[in-house]
């Protein structure tokens, strides 16, 4: 079963990549999650966030938009000491910024979901890439969702995080052609 290169050998990549990545997600509370995860995970290698994700879910209240939103500071010095995710004082406080920001586009649009699938006309982007140096880092549709969203005062969501964004959910399928994920995970 050949796999994109990405995913190598480790367990928890393996099972991101076969049974998450890709798959079209329209439920704002998943989508909240990777808007988290996404901007936690600037810098730093993608594994190291999904060895975390437990840490996130408990520090973020099972991704709970409504709960992240009204985090006091007393709160966000709290999760600064909490080993379980990445203790950067901009990233964290940023995970309470978009929240707010992204109820404001639930109220707007009648869902973070509706909102953000328009980047893609509705539909996901199929792209035919048969290698890793094919897929790009960034598009003209994440260009256009990143400079939106800082628009609406969200925090690390540059064109690269939002392209990253966009594969996770679905809304780009970057499976290589060769991969068995391509066909699967087509909408």
């Amino acid at each position: 079963m050949e796999r994109c290169p990405w995913a190598g050998n480790d367990p928890i990549y393996l099972n991101y990549h076969d049974k998450e990545w890709g798959v079209p997600v329209h439920d704002d509370q998943k989508l909240f999650e990777f808007i988290i995860l996404e901007g936690a995970q600037a810098g730093l290698s993608w594994l190291t966030i999904l060895k975390r994700r437990t840490g996130y879910s408990k520090a973020f209240k099972k991704f709970d938009v409504d709960a992240v939103a009204g985090y006091t500071q007393k709160k966000i010095e709290q999760l600064l000491i909490d080993p379980g995710i990445i203790r950067n004082k901009l990233k964290v406080n940023a995970a309470v910024t978009n929240a707010r920001a992204f109820i404001k586009i639930q109220e707007e649009f009648g869902s973070f979901d509706q909102y953000s699938w328009r980047f893609v006309d509705g539909r996901q982007k199929v792209n035919g890439f048969k290698t890793m140096d094919e897929i790009p880092a960034t598009s003209k549709e994440s260009d256009a969702f990143s400079k939106d969203l800082k628009q609406r005062g969200f925090k690390f969501v540059g064109s690269t995080i939002m392209y990253a964004h966009m594969q996770a959910v679905g809304m780009v399928n970057d499976h290589l052609t060769t991969c068995f994920r391509y066909e699967q995970v087509m909408a």
